[in-house]
């Protein structure tokens, strides 16, 4: 696919990727492989799957759990497997290990690839769009998607959320492919798309990286291997109106639109229908309205995140925020930093630390927030709720009509929504 000339907003180069299997049909493209993937109802390789299948693999998976996710794996025709234990994968399958279950210890057999792995392969494939960055991926992989979408351009895409108007996390299409990539565990050193985009820069993974300056140098080394890259910090945020509020996500718009650029789409034709697009689940997302007080919920877990998006939400009523703390690493090296973005809130309850993929760490808890919000802002109404039905309760007892009540979190805060609502009416 050509790309668009330069407009000196981003830098490019002549570099090619390889193009070994790009010019077989879609359906061609894994043909003969059998794929077993352990974790199959993650949001990342649920996507995986649902593209391995369409691009003409045999393909079946195990989880522990039933997620979401599973009801598009199961729609695509994927046999999936929800036992205690992981099992071993059929004869003559390969395997594909999400990062959950990356011990060996859990992963009966041995001679797997890893969930980076296989990505590298499939972005190899298509040429591809990916964005990665600490923070706003989510959403503006989902915009590029959408725009190709809505343009008739038939993309492929994989997403680390559910975009509702796009039906579900991933897609199989003839056109760009357009990847979530993740740098938390340094993988995103592995993906060769024809663009990358970064949406910005952050310390946000305490256990993986010791400096944000670490984190560049991994971008800038990822950076260095691909053809066209967006940097969207170097970026003026584009006169958009959107249907998602918030000054991070007119940042995000305008990564979105350059990404197009590159990928030859004129921004005249392209800011229509970013304008109707509506976010991912999960960001800022509306669930309901009971007596007279909105409830949303948002995946902020990081300061700079959970700041944005209470901003997001000022239009003169007040704002309460049930917020679950997300693992023990980025709880204990950003305590107070977590603090002072909740004071921003008018009246905040934080709950105990999911804790994820992390084993507990002895003296650290959600309750060490709540202390440093208080001392951040005396006077502030906060509150310890170890349990996210304790928060919600704590809420819905001080909402009054014409608040927004908002979730936020990156564990399971959201299943507060329900009793929110149910208290408030």
């Amino acid at each position: 696919m050509a790309a668009s000339g330069s407009t000196g907003q981003f830098r490019r180069s002549h570099r090619q990727s390889p193009r070994d299997l790009k010019s077989a049909p879609p359906s061609r493209r894994l043909s003969g492989r059998k794929i077993w993937f352990v974790g199959i109802g993650g949001a990342g390789l649920s996507g995986y799957a649902v593209l391995a299948k369409a691009w003409g693999a045999e393909v079946a998976g195990w989880d522990r759990h039933e997620t979401p996710y599973l009801e598009y794996v199961r729609a695509a025709g994927i046999p999936v497997t929800i036992s205690d234990e992981p099992e071993p994968p059929p004869a003559g399958y390969e395997t594909v290990v999400s990062t959950a279950y990356m011990s060996r210890d859990l992963v009966p057999g041995h001679g797997f690839k890893s969930r980076a792995e296989f990505l590298a392969e499939l972005v190899s494939l298509q040429d591809a769009i990916v964005v990665s960055g600490a923070h706003g991926k989510t959403t503006t992989t989902a915009m590029i998607a959408f725009v190709f979408d809505r343009l008739g351009r038939d993309p492929s895409f994989l997403i680390g959320g559910e975009i509702p108007q796009l039906g579900g996390n991933a897609r199989a299409g003839s056109g760009w492919l357009v990847v979530e990539g993740d740098e938390s565990d340094r993988t995103i050193e592995l993906l060769r798309p024809e663009i990358a985009v970064v949406t910005n820069v952050d310390l946000d993974h305490h256990s993986e990286f010791a400096s944000r300056a670490e984190v560049e140098n991994l971008f800038a080394r990822w950076l260095a291997e691909v053809p066209h890259v967006v940097r969207a910090d170097e970026l003026e945020p584009a006169a958009l109106d959107l249907a998602v509020p918030g000054e991070h996500n007119r940042q995000n718009a305008t990564a979105a639109l350059a990404a197009l650029e590159l990928a030859g789409v004129d921004r005249d034709a392209a800011a229509p229908h970013l304008a109707e697009f509506a976010g991912a689940s999960r960001r800022l997302e509306f669930r309901g309205e009971a007596g007279g007080v909105r409830v949303l919920d948002d995946y902020a877990h990081h300061p700079a995140e959970i700041r944005a998006t209470i901003e997001a939400l000022r239009d003169g009523g007040r704002v309460l925020v049930l917020f679950q703390p997300h693992l023990y690493s980025r709880t204990r090296h950003l305590v107070r930093e977590l603090a002072a973005a909740l004071a921003h809130a008018d009246v905040a309850a934080v709950t105990e630390i999911y804790r994820a993929r992390e084993e507990p760490v002895e003296g650290v808890s959600g309750k060490q927030v709540v202390d440093a919000v208080t001392e951040t802002r005396p006077g502030m109404t906060v509150a310890w709720t170890p349990s996210v039905e304790q928060g919600a309760r704590f809420l819905a007892h001080r909402a009054r009509p014409g608040d927004v009540v908002l979730t936020m979190g990156a564990g399971d805060v959201d299943e507060a929504v329900p009793l929110l609502l149910a208290e408030l009416a």
